[in-house]
């Protein structure tokens, strides 16, 4: 599993309209130094990359081939791309199944190619949800603070419904069992927490599953719920770094106000780990040579190290 002490790390490719293929040759020889990276990527598809961006492929960028063969639109929202980028997901995740890389990064995806080509997932995290039949939590944040979203890719409308008690609960478990930290806060669902009933009563359930949680572990862990306009100021984040959302943009609004160039996604309570960027495909600039921002891809690839590491 390990050459020269080094981790594999399956890539997937992700959107090869985007920069994620741009990304991963620009940080191809630093990766390489801390982990041995395998590209989900074919010997035509790669080339055609190359040239569009002229640059030389390393001669070390070794690849996975993943089947299929288009061209190239940079910037546009294409089908057969968004078929590639899912068949590449599929084999690192295949990779890692198989117990043939140690992890797997995922570069990324535009979720409108992934729906022209009628891929039913909306998202990395369903895919891997579906695929091993095990309730994928997504977290995504950087050193200093991560969030973890109880409900995701869903309408605004529906959040209030998906709030109970017993799946609550189950999240928070399973979560805690993930990242071990003694210390989660627990963001309500209302303004102000709902005010003690007057502005809702979703935090009730909220309430309870923090309970049951906590006396499932003997140990008061989740805090809350907390008041969400407040969650992220300076003095709570002082107090807490994993924090639970209970809707997609209640958690990432403020994470990626103060850490986006930072940020990684991680799915947890799998058999595998995955890490990924937290970025999109930022078609606007792809195969432009612009100065791309990395850093999210280097601490996605550190964050699974870390992981594989952990896990032994």
């Amino acid at each position: 599993m390990i050459e020269n002490n080094k981790p594999k790390i399956a890539i997937s490719i992700g959107d090869l309209n985007g920069i994620g293929i741009e990304i991963a040759f620009k940080c191809h020889e630093e990766i390489s130094k801390i982990c041995q990276p395998i590209y989900c990527i074919n010997n035509k598809m790669l080339k055609r990359a190359a040239n569009e961006l002229k640059i030389e492929i390393p001669e070390d960028f070794e690849i996975f081939k993943t089947k299929g063969e288009f061209d190239l639109k940079p910037g546009t929202v294409s089908k057969k791309s968004g078929k590639y980028s899912f068949n590449s997901f599929m084999d690192a995740i295949n990779l890692a199944n198989l117990k043939e890389v140690d992890a797997i990064c995922t570069l990324p995806i535009n979720k409108e190619s992934w729906n022209k080509a009628d891929i039913k997932y909306k998202g990395h995290t369903e895919v891997l949800r579906d695929y091993f039949g095990k309730h994928a939590i997504m977290m995504l944040g950087c050193s200093e603070m991560f969030v973890a979203l109880f409900t995701e890719h869903i309408p605004l409308r529906k959040v209030a419904k998906k709030i109970n008690e017993e799946d609550l609960t189950q999240f928070l478990i399973d979560f805690y069992n993930n990242v071990k930290s003694e210390n989660i806060g627990v963001l309500g669902l209302n303004p102000h927490a709902s005010d003690n009933g007057v502005l809702g009563d979703e935090e009730v359930q909220i309430f309870k599953a923090i309970k049951k949680a906590n006396k499932h572990f003997e140990k008061n862990i989740f805090k809350g719920p907390l008041v969400p306009d407040t969650a992220f100021s300076p003095l709570s984040r002082k107090n807490f770094k994993y924090f639970v959302a209970m809707y997609h943009d209640q958690g990432l609004a403020p994470l990626k106000a103060l850490y986006f160039e930072e940020s990684i996604n991680v799915s947890l309570n799998l058999p595998i780990i995955r890490t990924s960027v937290d970025h999109g495909t930022a078609f606007n600039i792809a195969y432009k040579n612009e100065n791309i921002n990395t850093q999210s891809y280097i601490n996605a690839i550190k964050e699974a190290i870390n992981l594989i590491s952990m896990k032994k």
